[in-house]
């Protein structure tokens, strides 16, 4: 999903746009398939005023809304 994608989606979930918001889904739209953790560390990178709840709480607005699916991975030993 592109990061237009994902900011109309927002949008129309009612959410505000803030600079976060922006940077989060850059990354998201950047970095398809990546895990919750990867994402925060892209975003630190990016913007280190940007938390880790901050982060979660984007991943899990937007998949309440449809945008990203959350796929757990079970470690076998």
């Amino acid at each position: 999903m592109s990061n237009e994608q994902i900011i109309t989606a927002l949008r129309d979930s009612g959410m505000r746009i803030t600079k976060q918001r922006m940077v989060v889904a850059n990354v998201i739209a950047e970095n398809d398939g990546a895990s919750c953790k990867d994402i925060c560390c892209i975003v630190r990178n990016r913007d280190k005023s940007i938390g880790t709840a901050t982060v979660y709480r984007m991943i899990k607005a937007l998949e309440d809304i449809g945008v990203v699916e959350r796929i757990d991975m079970i470690k076998l030993t």
